[in-house]
């Protein structure tokens, strides 16, 4: 009887144990649901050794605060406007082509060598004088010395052979006296700076191709100076006539292999490239000079008054006279200073340093003093 019993109350709390194991499975179903599930994160993988290790340059934003590393900029400044800028700026073409009219429209002011010259006459030179003239502008604080080298007697005569000699050695002459003030074993804390930065060619305004004598001295100076073609007086030619003489002109320059600036082997970047490739386009400039005002629209603007009209120098649509002075002053400026040291002074100094070497003459002997006062010997063949 008991047996009986106990296997009947088995059989009746069976199926209530049952249902209590499955409740609590259900639960716990439930919990693993609710909870979010996590995923593991792959580790970085180690970066290889050949990287550079970066972990070392600090930027503005990992900063606790305000260093003023930019201060820098400031501090160059004011030296710079203390101590000045010097530019050199050489101009080269026959006798009236405007060359003194267009360096004072440049400018602004008389700087050429006619306007400072008092009871100046025309006269036609035999042989080719160099003559500079140097003068300081100032403007908003800034000062420049500024001097303009003019080369009366160029291409005037009737045999040209060899005209562009002199201003070749000129040119030569300003690179081995800054040469011979660096070798010196007490150099000047600030070497006068008198080597040409820039030479402004003048191009009579033909219509036909480059000429034989502006294809020589262009060849030739553009090795050790920077040369900026320009068309002058180009209101004598029509739009159309302009515009083909401007193509003309291009292709000569590259067919002879003369360079000009800015040159594309020394552009620096891609931004630098493209901003040179426009220049690179306009090249050689048709310029209008004039120092002369008229009213245009009642404001007073810069022209030569015509039958038909106002030329107005600094309008684009007139003439190409302000992409030269943006060029010469406002955007390349020191470009131009930085092409003249790196470049064509570098390849002078070094030839000359090879040629002492060479014939076993040594530092010395390209120095202005060589301890005694007296002259070197390359001074001499000078």
């Amino acid at each position: 009887m008991r047996e009986d019993t106990a296997q009947e109350l088995d059989s009746e709390l069976e199926p209530a144990v049952r249902m209590e194991e499955e409740r609590e499975v259900e639960l716990q179903m439930e919990e693993e649901e609710e909870q979010p599930e996590v995923m593991k994160q792959p580790e970085p993988p180690l970066p290889p050794l050949s990287e550079p290790n970066t972990q070392g340059i600090i930027k503005g934003s990992d900063l606790f605060g305000y260093v003023g590393i930019e201060a820098v900029l400031d501090q160059m400044r004011r030296k710079t406007m203390k101590a000045g800028f010097e530019f050199n700026i050489m101009v080269v073409g026959q006798s009236g082509l405007g060359k003194s009219t267009l360096v004072n429209t440049l400018f602004k002011s008389k700087v050429s060598r006619k306007s400072c010259t008092p009871n100046y006459e025309e006269n036609i030179s035999k042989t080719v004088h160099l003559q500079s003239v140097s003068h300081i502008i100032e403007e908003k604080g800034v000062k420049m010395r500024l001097t303009v080298i003019d080369t009366p007697g160029f291409g005037d005569q009737i045999n040209n052979e060899n005209c562009w000699e002199p201003i070749v050695k000129y040119i030569n002459e300003q690179y081995e006296k800054y040469l011979k003030e660096e070798l010196h074993v007490n150099r000047k804390r600030r070497i006068p700076d008198t080597r040409v930065h820039c030479c402004v060619y003048f191009l009579p305004a033909t219509g036909h191709w480059l000429r034989p004598i502006d294809v020589e001295f262009m060849k030739r100076l553009g090795k050790i100076v920077s040369i900026v073609p320009v068309i002058a007086k180009a209101d004598t030619l029509t739009m159309e006539e302009r515009l083909e003489f401007k193509q003309r002109i291009r292709q000569g320059l590259q067919a002879n292999g003369i360079r000009v600036y800015p040159q594309k082997e020394y552009d620096e970047d891609a931004e630098e490239r493209i901003v040179n490739d426009r220049i690179r386009e306009n090249i050689p400039f048709a310029v209008v000079g004039t120092d002369k005002e008229h009213q245009v629209n009642g404001n007073k603007v810069l022209g030569r008054k015509t039958k038909w009209g106002i030329i107005e120098v600094e309008n684009v649509a007139h003439c190409e006279f302000a992409h030269l002075r943006d060029l010469l002053i406002r955007s390349h400026l020191q470009d131009l200073k930085d092409v003249t040291h790196n470049i064509h002074y570098e390849t002078y100094r070094v030839r000359r340093l090879n040629e002492s070497n060479a014939n076993g003459l040594g530092l010395s002997a390209l120095s202005l003093e060589n301890g005694t006062g007296e002259k070197s010997e390359a001074e001499s063949q000078l």
